[in-house]
C-alpha cells in the first residue's frame, strides 16, 4: 500500500531541499522518502511558483473589477431612487402631498 503524504509534509521537505543545507538524499533518508519522489516534489514546486504570483495579480484584478461593479451598482441605485421620487411626485404619492 502506498503511503500518502500531506501537502504540509511535502512543502516542509521541498523547502529543506531548496535551502540546500543538506544533500537531497540525506533529507529523503531522514524522512523515509525515496530521493526520486523528493526530486519530483521539488520540481513540481519550482514549476508551479509562477502560478502563486499570478494568483496575486488575479486577486488585484478581481478587487478592481469588484470595485468597478460596486460603483456602477451605486450609480444605478441613485438613478432609480431619483426616478422613483419623480414618479411618486407626479402621481401625488408620498409625504409631500398634504
Amino acid at each position: 500500500m502506498r503511503k500518502q503524504h500531506s501537502p504540509a509534509f511535502k512543502a516542509k521537505l521541498v523547502l529543506e531541499a531548496l535551502r540546500e543545507t543538506k544533500p537531497l538524499t540525506q533529507i529523503a533518508a531522514e524522512n523515509e522518502v525515496h530521493p526520486a519522489l523528493l526530486t519530483k516534489w521539488k520540481s513540481e514546486a519550482v514549476n508551479s511558483l509562477p502560478e502563486v504570483f499570478e494568483r496575486g495579480a488575479n486577486k488585484d484584478k478581481s478587487a478592481q473589477e469588484h470595485e468597478k461593479q460596486t460603483t456602477e451598482l451605486y450609480e444605478q441605485i441613485g438613478r432609480l431612487s431619483a426616478q422613483l421620487a419623480w414618479i411618486k411626485k407626479k402621481a401625488g404619492i408620498g409625504a409631500d402631498t398634504k
